[in-house]
């Protein structure tokens, strides 16, 4: 066997799912179950519509990633891309029917809570869901691929990766969105926000249908009527194409501009570094082809402006127009610093926000990591203990502190608390044993066994 041969051997059994795929009808049983909206679900929906609202409203991102993962969404779409996978039509029309109903709630809620709330200032949290980009396009498309994959492990369905998917695609805010244009009479914002919810609706889909029918190999079902199956199959394509066409202008239009304000800036920078004069703000309109230039100090005279202006086409602005305030009698030079210093101010207390943000995010992604591996670790030990033990009803495992006073002073320890609900009552003696049990099968020290029976705490055995 030549190297390469052997390299592309290792390789398929790196990359190959091997026994952690589960059974296909297992996966599409769980899936089916997450389509149907009513109830309890329908309720967590429009809760976490409004929460999602709220977190647009205040431009909180955390709030928004919590509105998130609790957010119900996910299921139609995913059910959608699987009917169509296993050619089950039965299933996506349910599936669809689902999701215009989710949809139309969602709608609806967001609509009611900005006609109501007083706050209607458009916040940076709304206007990144207007504008959806063939970036996104490809956000929906690998993410809901990382779904369909986990979905259908053995070891990663109990992890944090279908809540993952649900933050990258963002399902939630551009409804929410679309309910603020709705709600304060702004129809190009609530068309932007719908765009990108149907992008992430269709690419979510395809991901699933490209999942299961390449990926996992999903059987198909018999279509008796092969024409219709092929005419199914050619809406579907023509779908995904006309969704993907704007997004593809929008990208082209926003490197433009990128591009432009980049040499913009760098022009200014370069530019008037060495003259007297100060620019103290840059104005530019890449729609206009302006940069409108504000500057204090001494004045630049004409034949300098003139001069400028001949170097636009170096820094790859040929045609844009150069317009140059300078100092005016009337201006006053403390006023103009001390709205540098507001602006300056503004900048920080901005950073500062960021900063807070990029915090909340990262101490919910921590809780949403703790919750996966304690989730995994209650189903790993249930079976072992209930063997062990048959008394045991349930387990529940997580981190937690343990506050005390020593010697009048108060101290906190972080413990690992495993709580047992037991059925049955147990001896003291066999009790012992599983204490015992717990902490050489955790491997930890710190490890604090609660025994309850019918929601008593019956006995806490301490560390």
């Amino acid at each position: 066997m030549s190297v390469f041969q052997e390299l592309r051997r290792r390789l398929a059994d790196i990359l190959s799912f091997g026994d952690d795929l589960a059974p296909e009808k297992e996966t599409i049983a769980r899936i089916e179950e997450s389509v149907d909206f009513r109830g309890a679900k329908l309720w967590v929906l429009v809760l976490a519509i409004f929460v999602a609202s709220l977190g647009l409203n205040t431009n909180s991102a955390a709030v928004i990633i919590g509105a998130m993962l609790i957010s119900p969404l996910m299921g139609p779409i995913i059910g959608m891309g699987l009917g169509i996978g296993i050619n089950d039509f039965v299933l996506f029309k349910r599936a669809a029917k689902n999701y215009l109903v989710a949809t139309l709630f969602s709608v609806a809620t967001a609509t009611v809570y900005f006609l109501l709330t007083p706050l209607d200032e458009v916040q940076s949290e709304l206007l990144a869901r207007t504008s959806p980009t063939i970036y996104d396009v490809g956000i929906a498309l690998c993410g809901g691929l990382a779904g369909i994959v986990a979905l259908g492990s053995r070891s990663q369905r109990m992890g944090n990766v279908v809540p993952g998917v649900a933050i990258a695609t963002a399902l939630m805010p551009p409804l929410c969105t679309v309910g603020f244009g709705l709600g304060t009479g702004n129809w190009l914002f609530a068309a932007g926000a719908l765009y990108l919810y149907l992008i992430n609706t269709i690419f979510i889909s395809l991901a699933t249908f490209l999942g299961v029918t390449f990926v996992m190999r999903f059987p198909k079902k018999v279509f008796v009527d092969k024409e219709r199956e092929k005419r199914v199959k050619h809406i579907i394509t023509f779908i995904s194409v006309i969704t993907i066409i704007p997004s593809i202008y929008i990208t082209f239009q926003m490197v433009q501009e990128t591009v432009f304000n980049e040499r913009c800036h760098d022009f200014c920078r370069e530019v008037f570094r060495d003259e007297a004069s100060k620019v103290i703000s840059q104005d530019i309109d890449y729609g206009k082809r302006t940069l409108r230039v504000v500057m204090l100090g001494e004045e630049v005279d004409s034949a300098q402006v003139e001069a400028m202006k001949s170097m636009l086409p170096q820094y790859g602005l040929d045609g844009v127009k150069l317009d140059i305030v300078q100092n005016s009698p009337g201006v006053d030079i403390e006023s103009v610093r001390g709205m540098i210093f507001t602006e300056r101010n503004k900048t920080l207390a901005t950073q500062r926000q960021l900063a807070e943000n990029e915090r909340e995010i990262r101490l919910l992604r921590d809780s949403m990591e703790l919750y996966g591996q304690s989730l995994a670790l209650s189903r790993v030990l249930l079976p072992e203990l209930t063997a062990l033990f048959p008394d045991v009803h349930s387990v529940s495992t997580g981190r937690g502190v343990h506050t005390y006073w020593a010697d009048s002073v108060m101290r906190d320890s972080s413990v690992y608390v495993v709580n047992v609900v037991l059925s049955e009552g147990m001896k003291a003696e066999e009790e012992q044993r599983m204490n015992a049990w717990l902490r050489m099968r955790l491997g930890r020290d710190d490890v604090q066994v609660v025994v309850s029976r019918d929601g008593v705490v019956r006995e806490t055995a301490k560390k």
